[in-house]
This record gives C-alpha cells, structure tokens and sequence, in this order.
C-alpha cells in the first residue's frame, strides 16, 4: 500500500481543533438508548477510508500531540457527565500504538460494560505505557492507569465466504489464497466455545499495542 503524503498542517491543526470542540458534550440521551457511545478521531486524512490503496502515515509530533490533548479533554469532560449520572460507567481512552489514528474515547453504562471490560485480548506479558514519548502530555497521561492489551486483526474461519459471493472465480480464488497466506503468518487461534453460525474459530494478528486508559 502506498503511503501518502500530509499537506496542509495549518489546516489540520484547525480541523482538529474543531473535532475537539465538537465532541466535548456526551449525548446521554444516545447512551441511555444504546448503553453505549465512543468518538473516534475524525479529521481528515486520518479517517478517510482509502479506494486508491494509499493510506497517510500516522499522526506524528505536534499535531499527534494535539490529537492526544483532545482525546483527554474529551475523557475529562465526558467524565464530569457520566459522574451526575449517579450509576457505574465504563469510560476509558482506547490509546493505539502505532496504528494512533484508531485511538478513541469509549464509554458505557448497563450490561453494556461487562462487554467492553472484556473486549480485547490481555496477554500475560505486562508493559507499562512509556509515557516520556508524548511530550509535554506526559504528566495528564500519568493522571491515568493504562492497561496493556494486544491490538489485533480479526478474521474467522468463514472469512472469505462462498464461491456465490464473488464476481468471479478468480476473484474467489485470489482471496482464497490471500486468506491461506495469512494463516501461515503468527497469529493467535480462539476457539469459540459456542459456535455462531459456522464460525467455530477466530484467527487474531497482533499489529501493535493497545492501552486503555482510565483516570486513577
């Protein structure tokens, strides 16, 4: 995949600035519906998904720092919410490295939080978050305990689907092997205990780490 470049800082800069400003009110209205609400990082290029198979390079130096600040402005803010509410809440920072750019705020209330607390894969190695890498964020990150979990690619045993499915055979064919190639990769096997479907395992690819952070 072919990396692209990112112009136009002045610009990204502004428009981070507006996501930030934009998702600082939580809307609990949603969540008392759904049990469950998160804020990805929207601003362009980071969140566009590519049809030219480019992509931009992550978020790096001042502006990843001011994508970082917004994401615990809007923890803070979400937090001071979720608090009046009077009831327990899920609400953590999901911190990618160095996949950045899918780094979110998440938060839930109800059944919904069992879900989450038990989403990803927790190995049994531990690693502390070097927080001396963010700069002068350094000392909000420390504010936070940040729990070490694999970020991982996903796929299931019925992944590439039935011939039907397809344009072509080729096509079929082509993402048959692609498929194969992949499984020959390390990779991380679950069996599922109660089958969905026709899905009897999931096959997991780490591409980095995944820290959830929650104010201590």
């Amino acid at each position: 995949m072919r990396i692209q470049k990112v112009r136009g800082h002045k610009r990204r800069h502004k428009q981070v600035e507006e996501w930030r400003r934009k998702n600082l009110d939580l809307n609990l209205d949603y969540l008392k519906r759904n049990g469950s609400d998160h804020i990805d990082i929207i601003v362009h290029p980071w969140c566009d998904i590519s049809i030219i198979k480019s992509s931009a390079p992550a978020p790096k130096g001042k502006i990843k720092q001011e994508i970082l600040k917004g994401l615990l402005d809007i923890y803070d803010c979400w937090k001071l919410q979720l608090d009046q509410l009077s009831q327990p809440y899920y609400l953590k920072i999901w911190l990618y490295e160095p996949r950045f750019s899918r780094s979110q705020v998440v938060c839930a209330i109800g059944n919904r939080i069992e879900y989450y607390e038990n989403i990803f894969h927790k190995p049994s190695k531990v690693k502390a978050l070097q927080t001396r890498n963010y700069g002068i964020l350094k000392n909000r990150l420390e504010q936070f305990n940040w729990d070490y979990h694999l970020d991982e690619d996903s796929y299931d045993n019925c992944e590439i689907g039935e011939p039907e499915y397809y344009v072509s055979k080729q096509d079929f064919e082509e993402t048959k092997v692609w498929f194969e190639k992949q499984l020959r990769k390390p990779h991380r096997t679950e069996k599922l205990d109660e089958p969905i479907g026709n899905i009897t395992e999931v096959y997991s690819f780490k591409r980095g780490s995944l820290w959830l952070g929650m104010k201590k």
